[in-house]
């Protein structure tokens, strides 16, 4: 038996499962996706109230959800994910968007008499602010410094900024189409649009000028992100195509979405670009390592999933529809002290790819340990298929080991 530093035990046992798998000859695809990756295994949790939660975010070591109906409690906070507390947001306007930047959370909103804002420094204590206008507003995002909202509604003013999310200014929009989502990446804003001719894209390098850009197609473009050097939007509608890519934000590609479900809501995180949808059966999730081929995954649970967010390692989604389950999340919770070790197990796997036959040959314990095991013993796919039909480079068992703060860990074997 070893006490070894949690850290310096990862570093070992993830050179010994790479000389396993060496030596059982067992390849690991590069696309191989792992069970216990965050955004493949989704778990519902208690949503604070049962309230048509629209817009999720996270700051500050906080996820902030906004919602479009309740009474006074139209905020809800968690520092996991996982437990949820009722906040009284500044007015019960219906909240359609919330951000994080500079310190601040900023929800915007689509109802409301010259208050279809709110800020908050904590995501607990909101304050209410005067809009530019009262457009229907439907997404805010920051970058560079700014604070950059779009709008359903309104006469050639359907963009407003605010350099510190209290005092609005009303900017031209590219055209009067429904924009529906905005982000910000690689010096650019990007907002999409569910209405508009060939146009349902629009951009700006400082949020004030705008330019219309060519839509790959003319589909219900719902949300934009941006991540590993891709800005990815998802749609409601098109027919294989509710994907498009960009490397500039200017010329779009159309890409095979997983399903044809109406995708909602699309963010980046951990390596992975993940949607979530309000329709489909069991499938409301997908998944993309490159924004471009796309898998489907098991939603926790078939709700109207309508925002999907990523902070500290965890994906975290809510919805419209539910019995007490508006929240679902995939990761691993962790903090400061979070270690992960993977120990790789009874290799090599049948060809079937199931883990048989496995023995939990090892106990750990240690000071501080709260994680524990991960048990979920699903194989690392190698997803080439060879002229057999067997998949090429065989399997290999995982399960992890998750430190949540401990010092020291002993593993006896």
């Amino acid at each position: 038996m070893t006490i070894v530093k949690s850290m310096r035990i990862e570093r070992f046992l993830s050179l010994v499962s790479v000389l396993l798998v060496v030596a059982a000859g067992t390849l690991m695809g590069a696309g191989a996706a792992r069970a216990d990756q965050a955004g493949i295994t989704w778990t519902s949790q208690t949503s604070a109230s049962d309230n048509a939660w629209v817009s999720v975010a996270y700051g500050n070591g906080l996820f902030v959800a906004v919602a479009v109906s309740g009474s006074g409690n139209r905020v809800m906070t968690s520092p996991d994910g996982i437990t949820w507390t009722s906040r009284t947001s500044a007015a019960d306007n219906d909240w359609y968007s919330v951000t994080y930047g500079n310190g601040l959370f900023v929800a915007v909103a689509i109802s409301g008499s010259g208050n279809r804002v709110m800020t908050s420094p904590d995501g607990i204590t909101w304050t209410m602010r005067t809009s530019a206008a009262d457009n229907d507003w439907y997404s805010v995002a920051y970058g560079n410094g700014l604070f950059v909202a779009v709008a359903v509604s309104g006469s050639g003013n359907r963009v407003m900024t605010s350099p510190d999310g209290i005092t609005w200014t009303s900017r031209t929009s590219a055209a009067d189409n429904t924009w529906y989502s905005v982000t910000y990446g690689n010096g650019l804003f990007v907002a999409v649009a569910s209405t508009g001719s060939g146009n349902r894209v629009m951009t700006s390098p400082d949020g004030i000028t705008w330019t219309s850009r060519t839509s790959a197609a003319d589909n219900s473009w719902s949300s934009v992100t941006y991540g590993n050097g891709l800005f990815v939007a998802v749609a409601g509608t098109g027919s294989g195509n509710r994907v498009m890519t960009s490397p500039d934000g200017i010329v779009w590609t159309s890409r095979t979405s997983a399903a044809d479900n109406r995708w909602e809501s699309v963010t980046y995180g951990g390596g992975l670009f993940v949607a979530v949808a309000a329709t489909g059966s069991g499938n409301r999730v997908m998944t993309s390592p490159d924004g471009i081929v796309w898998t489907s995954r098991a939603s926790a649970a078939d709700n109207s999933w309508t925002s999907v967010t990523y902070g500290n390692g965890v994906f975290v989604a809510i919805a419209y529809t539910g019995s007490g389950n508006r929240v679902m999340t995939s990761g691993i919770v962790g903090g400061s002290g979070t270690a992960e070790i993977t120990v790789l197990q009874g290799l090599p796997l049948s060809a079937t790819g199931t883990c048989e036959a496995l023995d939990d040959k090892a106990v750990a314990y240690g000071t501080g340990l709260t994680g524990g095991w991960q048990r979920s013993w699903e194989p690392w796919v190698n997803t080439t298929i060879g002229a057999d039909g067997q998949r090429v480079g065989g399997w290999a068992c995982i399960r992890t080991l998750i430190n949540r703060g401990g010092s020291a860990w002993m593993i006896a074997s």
